[in-house]
């Protein structure tokens, strides 16, 4: 995951890979602000670029991201049943973990401090941006 590209670029430092058999097949970053987009968290910006594939491709996948993922990128996930989600942390932002745990998906949140502190430093440095992200 590279979450400090998107940040170079003007938008948000979230980062996303999808993996199959240990192997990275889709990666991608928050590019809301670059694209003018709704939709492209890093989550589903890494989806976008894995490209179009099987039901049973995503059913072995996992997907690893920056930040918790949001009920919009959680909602990708289960709607293609990746079983498995990893975040970097869920201190600044939580998503509907629970729900997605509900739903048979493991997940872990590792609760990294270079994570943490990446998205804290960012919500203080550009609290607007942010809180347009997550649709506050």
């Amino acid at each position: 995951m590279k979450p400090k590209k998107g940040l170079a670029a003007g938008g948000i430092p979230i980062g996303s890979v999808l993996v199959l058999d240990g192997k990275i097949i889709g990666r991608g970053h928050n590019q809301r602000v670059q694209h003018r987009s709704v939709i492209h968290h890093a989550e589903m910006n890494c989806l976008e670029n894995a490209g179009r594939l099987k039901a049973s491709v995503y059913q072995r996948c996992v997907l690893y991201s920056t930040l918790s993922p949001c009920p919009m990128c959680s909602g990708a996930a289960l709607l293609y049943k990746i079983p498995r989600i990893v975040g970097g942390e869920n201190k600044t932002f939580q998503g509907p973990e629970e729900y997605v745990r509900s739903q048979s998906v493991k997940v872990k949140v590792l609760q990294d401090p270079s994570c943490i502190k990446l998205m804290r430093d960012f919500i203080t440095a550009r609290p607007e941006l942010w809180n347009e992200d997550i649709g506050v």
